[in-house]
């Protein structure tokens, strides 16, 4: 549903129903064939949405794919082969790489991501600092490349940022606020509260989370949190996730602390687009 409602909004803002230049330029019953290629190495993801904006623009053009997601890529490889109407092929060029530049972007960065610490009990996970419209396929890009998704939307569990904790006044009436409302819906979920200092980290341990985020903390002062969580509470399952502008050059240093998780939000909101080309054929 999701890959559905995108492509529809996505031909629906690129006018592909009124493609005058296409129109105008080409025989409509010209047939052809097309390659997608990669100008770059990385990892394929959401190419099966190729036949989805097809299927949409009018049926009649056929899709073989190449690979499938999640498959490492060399330069010049080829992601999917289309033959159809020729018109119908160039109408949905860019809507198909725009959505696989992207997806294939994201799913390139998370195998970075993973790739630098995939010797180490800790995983990588994404955020909601997806596009608009696009947070599943976002997220299923992460998946492709190997990274775990977190917390889909508002409502998939609790995490008390530092803006609830503000209101609620403090971490531990903020978590026991959240408890009593919970128990009062009948609702049970994860519950995962935002924390930014050592004292903080201390509190958080007592009210005993689902998780503690560990927000922009130096490399030190996270080491310090999975020290206490240690010494404190080491029996209980509470999971440390590090959080906060962690880079490739960062990661390896925080993932070596001892936690649990350490969340990327550049996964989403600032993966280069993969170079891609859709190079056409008259048949």
């Amino acid at each position: 549903m999701a890959a559905r409602d995108a492509v529809a909004l996505a031909l629906s803002e690129d006018a592909a129903a009124d493609d005058v230049t296409t129109r105008w330029s080409v025989a409509p019953r010209q047939w052809a064939t097309a390659v997608i290629v990669t100008r770059q190495p990385g990892l394929a993801a959401g190419v099966p949405l190729a036949a989805e904006v097809y299927a949409r623009i009018g049926g009649e053009t056929r899709i073989d794919e190449a690979v499938p997601d999640g498959t490492r890529l060399e330069a010049g490889d080829v992601l999917a082969r289309i033959s159809g109407p020729a018109h119908q092929i160039i109408t949905g060029e860019r809507t198909v790489l725009n959505f696989l530049q992207r997806l294939c972007g994201i799913a390139t960065l998370a195998d970075r991501y993973v790739t630098a610490v995939r010797d180490l009990p800790v995983r990588v996970l994404d955020t909601r600092k997806t596009a608009p419209g696009l947070r599943l396929l976002d997220k299923y890009a992460v998946a492709a490349g190997g990274g775990r998704n977190h917390r889909l939307d508002l409502a998939a569990m609790v995490l008390l940022k530092e803006n609830h904790i503000a209101a609620a006044g403090g971490v531990t009436t903020a978590i026991d606020s959240v408890r009593k409302n919970m128990a009062s819906e009948g609702r049970v979920m994860a519950i995962e509260v935002e924390v930014a200092t050592i004292a903080q980290v201390r509190e958080a341990l007592q009210a005993e989370p689902s998780w503690i985020m560990l927000d922009n903390m130096t490399v030190p002062r996270v080491a310090e949190a999975v020290r206490l969580r240690r010494e404190l509470v080491p029996d209980s399952d509470i999971r440390l996730e590090a959080s906060g502008t962690i880079t490739l050059d960062d990661l390896r240093a925080v993932a070596e602390t001892g936690v649990d998780a350490i969340s990327v939000g550049s996964l989403t909101h600032s993966a280069p687009a993969m170079d891609l080309s859709m190079l056409l054929s008259i048949a």
